[in-house]
């Protein structure tokens, strides 16, 4: 992100997902806390160290135009690299990370959605769909992703989490302006299926080459998921551009990756409406199989305000 683009897969390390367009639906939601969505009052989250999200600073919240991860629709990157699996067997890993011209609105915040494919020794292991927000301040929120993992073409699970629904909460995946020496920040709240990853910055002004180019004053942001001990991923971002690299740090890492990006492009209108079809039809099987928590939410629509 690119965002905060590639995550491996799950089997091994990062993420992102599919739709198709769903009429709106008009729904009055209400936070678990009683206090209902809409009305620009701060929610207060009940996840340790995590930020409340107030609804009366995201007044354009689809517009996300952060240094580090911006994302334009119809901005797409592609991410190569290996996967070492808890065997010891590398394999090759490719991520490929599309932003849509569709939003979703979850807790009363219009959000941007992603879509993601994981490959993992040339098989397709999960399709995501993830969504963003920008607040006024310039930082880049996760307000829930819907995961589907595969194993050998067929479904295994669909670990969802979405800010509002069974004690999740949204997080702040980067900063607008990253400091050295401050604390780790939440990137979400997840407690229903274990998402509960922490990023903190971990170096500047950093130089990195990848397929794709040179990049100078690089951003690394280093995350951590609870319960690993000893393994943290390392994410670079170049400024205008996004993550331009993924690697790790640590010894305690069952499954390990890195990734590098190799092109990075803006989707023609044609190929753009493909990958707004195939999001869709993520988020139709998102219905289905995830009615406790997907199927709560309003249908994604085409973005119509300019980004």
């Amino acid at each position: 992100m690119v965002p905060q683009f590639p995550r491996p897969n799950r089997s091994a390390v990062f993420e992102w997902r599919p739709w198709k367009v769903m009429p709106p639906v008009v729904l009055c939601l209400v936070l678990s806390s009683g206090i209902a969505l809409g009305q620009g009052k701060k929610v207060a989250s009940e996840a340790p160290g995590l930020d409340a999200v107030d609804l009366g600073r995201f007044a354009h919240p689809t517009t996300i135009d952060n240094k580090w991860a911006p994302m334009k629709p119809g901005t797409r990157w592609t991410y190569e690299g290996t996967s070492v699996e808890d065997d010891g067997k590398v394999v090759p890993h490719r991520i490929i990370v599309t932003i849509t011209d569709l939003t979703k609105v979850i807790g009363g915040i219009r959000t941007v959605v992603s879509y993601d494919l994981d490959y993992s020794d040339r098989e397709l292991v999960e399709a995501e769909l993830a969504f963003y927000a920008q607040d006024d301040n310039g930082n880049v929120w996760q307000f829930g992703e819907y995961p589907e993992e595969y194993e050998d073409a067929k479904f295994v699970k669909a670990p969802t989490w979405i800010h509002g629904l069974k004690g999740a909460r949204a997080g702040i995946m980067m900063e607008a302006q990253p400091r050295l020496g401050t604390p780790s920040l939440a990137q979400g709240w997840g407690p229903a299926v274990g998402w509960k990853d922490r990023g903190i910055t971990y170096q500047v002004g950093q130089k990195v080459s990848v397929r794709a180019g040179t990049y100078e004053d690089v951003l690394v942001i280093k995350e951590s998921a609870s319960g690993e001990q000893d393994a943290e991923q390392l994410k670079y971002y170049a400024p205008g551009v996004g993550n331009v690299r993924t690697g790790w740090i640590g010894t305690g890492a069952k499954v390990t990756e890195t990734l590098e990006l190799v092109k990075v492009e803006q989707l023609t209108p044609k190929i753009l409406t493909d990958a707004r079809a195939k999001a869709a039809q993520l988020e139709q099987s998102a219905y289905r199989r995830s009615k406790d928590v997907y199927a709560k939410t309003q249908a994604s629509t085409v973005r119509l305000e300019k980004p």
